[in-house]
């Protein structure tokens, strides 16, 4: 195959119609016998009168500067010639977030359109698509334009708001400098690395969907709170409905103004199953559902052995916790709240909070800087204010792991045996201010969560797509995880899964008999729902001239053409010469 770098060369075949011109306009000499001399004089003004126009006489000359104008046309085009087994690779970064689901389409037919003159000069053309969400697998790797497109048919975006830097690192890796990288988005960015070309499918459309829903007791009665956007730039009017197994509720309309949020509140059917609060649907459909279930999570057994003067404490982190019941068996509880005291050194056996008791007269106030170490515990909490006096101390243990220290003494400390957890308080609250700093009470409500965390029963939750989440199951039976959307047909899910389902509906985990986990999984990113950014351009993705060097070679018999083109010269001009000089 041959490709011509620069095409207007081929304008010098201009000169070709300039050339048959100019032999059109030369005259022939005419013969006219004559007998007398007076008649010279009639002939000559006949001759100065003939037509200046002659029919074309074919010539050396002619062809030889028609023959110079077509070589010099091949030089001036510059003729390159096909490698054999060369490959272009080009890499194709998709925009895996969830607003692409509504230009999916538009992106399918622009790759259809683009990825056929990606291939340029080369004999081979191999793609590699990637998604933006750097822990995906690859989406195709091959040559054949069908497949890719039944491939992209099937591909479903979920993900929320994700940066592309990691998968266009990869892309460039994949395809080296020579390869070509494109990113395919929803939304154009400035400024992307690695010198990647960018087509963006988007326009910026009207949506309406649910951000978040939240629960409260009313009188005994649950009360579902839904939240509602109007995302777009102009009013908009919906309806709604609440939907279960057992029917569904008559459709009621509301009226938004733009940018504006509205709650939606009724009382929880709790004599259905897979409740949905649906909305009028529009072009993004994730978060025109919202499913839901009634939450119960799993309750905290506390048994209080503390003294009197920790009573008003205990009580107020009592109150401050969700579903706690009371105990009086300190063997059998989920978390024991005890005071140390050293005329009774006994601690609790199981999962405990333990405060020391000094009832005897406080020294001075603990000096030196405190210092807290790295532990989820203690993550973003400040203990600089915390003023201790001198008291008594727990004994502690080679193994504890110290959490917060006062120059050379440790003020908090967590013990571990066996399974079970105690968080040690080595001094007395009574003669500190720990009370009245917010990380004192955030540390006791995560310390009791991750009891409730590790605790084997069952719960039900609500969560959003791509939320962690953690079940608590025995390590000696198979856990079974199964999922599915808002129309009840089934979601691919794996046993290890430690995140909620990409996409809105239900979630249930069960072993053996017993099911852990009833779930409802909602769609709530507003960014994704956001489509006022969205919007379309293209950078040009042809393939580049040094692609056209690197899969092509020059003409190799150039300079056989520039002795031809040389000797054509001097033929024409010896004939023309020698016309002239006869």
């Amino acid at each position: 195959m041959i490709t011509f770098a620069n095409p207007l060369g081929l304008l010098a075949l201009l000169a070709i119609p300039v050339v048959l011109a100019i032999h059109f306009l030369q005259r022939k000499a005419r013969q006219l016998p004559v007998s007398t001399l007076f008649l010279l004089e009639r002939t000559q003004r006949d001759a100065a009168s003939d037509r200046r126009i002659e029919r074309l006489i074919p010539s050396i000359p002619l062809w030889m500067q028609l023959l110079a104008v077509l070589i010099l046309t091949w030089f001036l085009t510059e003729p390159r010639f096909q490698k054999y087994h060369r490959i272009q690779r080009v890499a194709i970064v998709i925009d895996s977030s969830a607003s692409m689901a509504v230009f999916k389409a538009s992106a399918i037919g622009k790759l259809n359109e683009v990825i056929p003159s990606l291939q340029g000069s080369a004999s081979a053309l191999v793609l590699t698509v990637l998604e933006a969400a750097p822990t995906r697998p690859k989406l195709y790797s091959g040559s054949s334009l069908a497949e890719l497109t039944a491939i992209l048919g099937k591909w479903q975006p979920l993900d929320g708001l994700t940066d592309p830097s990691q998968a266009l690192r990869l892309a460039r890796s994949l395809v080296s400098r020579e390869g070509t990288v494109i990113y395919l988005t929803d939304t154009p960015s400035p400024n992307l690395p690695f010198e990647v070309k960018q087509i963006a499918v988007g326009e910026a459309i009207e949506n309406v969907g649910f951000t978040g829903v939240s629960f409260t007791t009313l009188e005994g009665t649950l009360v579902w709170r839904a939240l509602v956007k109007n995302y777009g730039k102009l009013n908009a009017e919906r309806s709604w409905l609440i939907q279960s197994s057992r029917g569904k509720s008559d459709a009621r309309s509301i009226r938004l103004e733009p940018g504006a949020l509205m709650t939606l509140q009724s009382t929880f059917p709790t004599d259905g199953k897979d409740v949905k609060v649906v909305l009028t649907e529009d072009r993004f459909a994730l978060d025109d559902v919202l499913p839901m279930i009634a939450p119960q999570p799993k309750q905290l057994a506390i048994f209080t052995a503390t003294s009197p003067p920790f009573e008003k404490l205990t009580q107020k982190l009592l109150r401050s916790l969700e579903a706690t019941i009371p105990s009086n068996d300190p063997a059998s509880c989920d978390l024991s709240l005890a005071s140390f005291n050293p005329l009774k050194p006994i601690l609790p056996p199981g999962n405990s909070i333990v405060f020391v008791e000094d009832r005897t007269r406080a020294g001075a106030y603990l000096r030196g800087g405190i210092v807290a170490v790295a532990h989820p515990f203690l993550d973003g909490l400040n203990w600089q204010a915390l003023l201790i006096r001198e008291t008594i101390e727990l004994d502690q243990q080679a193994s504890d792991t110290v959490l917060l220290w006062q120059d050379k003494r440790p003020l908090i400390f967590l013990r571990e045996a066996s399974g079970k957890r105690q968080l040690c308080f080595n001094f007395d609250l009574q003669h500190s201010n720990a009370e009245n700093l917010p990380a004192f009470i955030v540390l006791l409500h995560r310390f009791a969560e991750s009891i409730r965390e590790r605790k084997i029963t069952p719960s039900t939750e609500n969560f959003e797509t791509g939320q962690p989440v953690h079940i608590t199951a025995d390590t000696h039976l198979p856990l079974r995880l199964s999922a599915t959307d808002v129309q009840g047909m089934p979601i691919p899910i794996t046993a290890n899964s430690k995140t909620a389902p990409l996409t809105p509906g239900f979630l249930t985990a069960t072993q053996g008999e017993s099911k852990l986990l009833d779930a409802a999984v909602v769609f709530a990113d507003p960014r994704e729902a956001d489509f006022n950014e969205c919007a379309s351009s293209e950078e040009e993705t042809t393939a580049q001239s040094s692609t056209l060097e690197r899969h092509t070679k020059s003409d190799p018999l150039w300079r056989f053409g520039l002795l031809v083109l040389l000797a054509a010269m001097l033929v024409s001009w010896s004939f023309t010469s020698a016309k002239v000089f006869a």
